[in-house]
């Protein structure tokens, strides 16, 4: 599929950060995109009609997981994941012009700390994170019986000047009080911005990439080798932290988030030849902080 033809792009979760920057480099290349809004009493059938004859559709849709976890909260992560995913694949089961590809948002939440991960691992954990990624998934993946080609895109933690993971972290860096988080041992999977936005062209572009894909650096890192990156880039002192229980008291069952370890690698990405412009935490820190 040649991003060079203009194309119709349908993004469900436009106004989040990685939707809306796809919407500014997706218009930048002359394409036509189009927000899909999904309540709960939106029907597939209105779906369909806001899809019919897209040639790509994207869905990010999701309330933030970054939050304390009460059992309604739960309810809302899932819902907004998992309810709205099989609406847009019932809605491409009605179309009678379907999308080429479906991209659709998932983590890497999904795996267990204990091993490191590819794109084809089935190690995943036995939580409700991991549930509620490979729900979300089976969701997503039904579009494959109607001939769509499917990715499910299993984001690491996000970097970008405009918000995801470093609005939470910066503020407390720059004012001399960030550390690490709990032992600081667990393993972070990340991604610059830029390169997950370059990593949806590259399989737009891509035909043979399908399945689940790692949006993540080639180069995971310890939550404390992180720590110890950000203090010196900001010329900080990083000895204070945040203790796990500490952690537990504010987010509950979410702090699992921050806390859990996960060791995760881009194969497939490498494997196709993708090149990442930020391969490594102190590159994508500096252009960010820059």
């Amino acid at each position: 599929m040649s991003i060079g033809n203009r194309l119709k792009i349908a993004i469900c979760g436009k106004s989040g950060l990685v939707g809306s920057k796809l919407e500014r480099l997706f218009t930048s290349q002359h394409n036509e995109v189009i927000g899909i809004k999904i309540r709960e009493d939106t029907s597939a059938l209105d779906v369909a009609k806001q899809i019919e004859k897209c040639d790509i559709l994207i869905n990010l849709s999701g309330v933030t997981i970054l939050a304390r976890w009460s059992e309604s909260y739960k309810k809302k992560l899932y819902s907004s994941r998992v309810d709205t995913t099989k609406k847009l694949v019932d809605a491409i089961e009605i179309c009678k012009e379907k999308p080429k590809l479906f991209l659709s948002a998932s983590a890497v939440g999904i795996y267990d700390s204990a091993h490191s991960h590819g794109d084809d691992s089935t190690n995943f954990a036995d939580d409700f994170l991991s549930m509620l990624c490979r729900d979300w998934e089976a969701q997503a993946n039904r579009a494959n019986n109607f001939g769509v080609r499917t990715v499910a895109m299993r984001f690491g933690v996000i970097y970008a000047k405009e918000g995801g993971a470093m609005e939470k972290i910066l503020p407390p860096f720059k004012m001399g009080v960030g550390g690490k988080l709990g032992d600081g041992e667990q393993m972070v999977s990340w991604i610059h911005i830029d390169d997950l936005l370059r990593a949806i062209l590259f399989i737009m572009k891509t035909p043979d990439i399908s399945g689940s894909v790692n949006f993540t650096s080639p180069f995971p890192l310890t939550n404390s080798k992180q720590t110890e990156i950000l203090g010196k880039i900001l010329n900080r002192s990083t000895f204070l932290g945040v203790p796990s229980f500490a952690i537990k008291l504010v987010f509950g069952e979410g702090s699992r988030v921050v806390l859990d370890s996960k060791e995760v690698y881009p194969t497939k990405l490498l494997e196709h030849g993708f090149v990442f412009d930020y391969e490594k935490f102190e590159d994508a820190l500096l252009e960010i902080v820059k």
